[in-house]
């Protein structure tokens, strides 16, 4: 008769999952052992996850590293945060088809990428100052201190600033804004980043772009619909604008 196997508690078996495999960064390793542990079912929805002293100690690797694993199981909606109670895991709905765009081909599709976000954000952020609950608006604290934090130290954090972003959409408390938000994440990124490079000269860019961040959330926290509706049509304007120089793209004469 085959012996009892020992049964491994989640954390022992995402421990095993980070054997050595080849050049991938040990933040990655946690991230796939946490997102295995996940989808396995080893953690249930809405159960808490070990703490980060405890998972720390587990995987074997810094508070930091892993808390860019957490960071990304939050953006991909796996986990969310409760303040001052930890992470829980999500629950996920059920598998649907998934929104998809074309991806970013010309300078053209980036303004069309903005133009679109301009009109969805702006009355994404709207509904969410009249939707917030106490969950949300830590999901969006959440963010902002990582913004915070990545100004300080001269960084513009493309993760922590989409994370901001889906955030009001989950606030807003309607899947179709947080649907078109993930189907134009890669679209987004490319924005993010060249944006983020337009912050890195010796102005106060990277400050005023945190203060229209937090605008955004203060009129969300206060439940000011129509002003953190203009604070993301501003936010989203200035951001189109720095990249582009403040120069319009003549959509029309941009034919596919």
């Amino acid at each position: 008769m085959e012996a009892d196997r020992p049964t491994r508690s989640p954390g022992e078996a995402g421990a095993a999952m980070l054997a050595p495999t080849g050049g991938r960064k040990l933040g990655d390793r946690v991230y796939g052992a946490l997102k295995s542990a996940i989808t396995q079912g080893e953690y249930p929805p809405e159960s808490k996850l070990p703490g980060e002293h405890e998972l720390s100690a587990k995987f074997g690797v810094s508070r930091p590293i892993l808390r860019d694993a957490l960071g990304r199981l939050r953006e991909e909606g796996l986990i969310y945060s409760r303040q001052g109670s930890g992470s829980f895991v999500r629950a996920q709905r059920p598998t649907s088809p998934v929104l998809a765009f074309a991806p970013v081909g010309t300078i053209a599709d980036l303004y069309r990428c903005y133009e679109f976000r301009l009109s969805i954000e702006a009355d994404g952020a709207y509904f969410a100052a009249l939707r917030r609950d106490k969950a949300s608006l830590a999901r969006l604290a959440e963010a902002l201190n990582l913004l915070s934090d990545a100004t300080k130290h001269r960084h513009h954090r493309e993760d922590a600033d989409f994370m901001f972003h889906r955030a009001v959409s989950e606030a807003a408390n309607n899947h179709y804004y947080t649907s078109a938000l993930d189907a134009l994440r890669q679209h987004i990124a490319v924005g993010m980043h060249l944006h983020g490079q337009t912050l890195m000269g010796p102005g106060p860019q990277l400050e005023r772009v945190f203060e229209e961040h937090q605008r955004i959330y203060l009129d969300i926290e206060a439940g000011n619909s129509d002003a953190a509706r203009e604070a993301m049509r501003r936010h989203l304007e200035g951001s189109r604008d720095r990249l582009f120089g403040g120069q319009m793209v003549d959509l029309a004469l941009a034919r596919d």
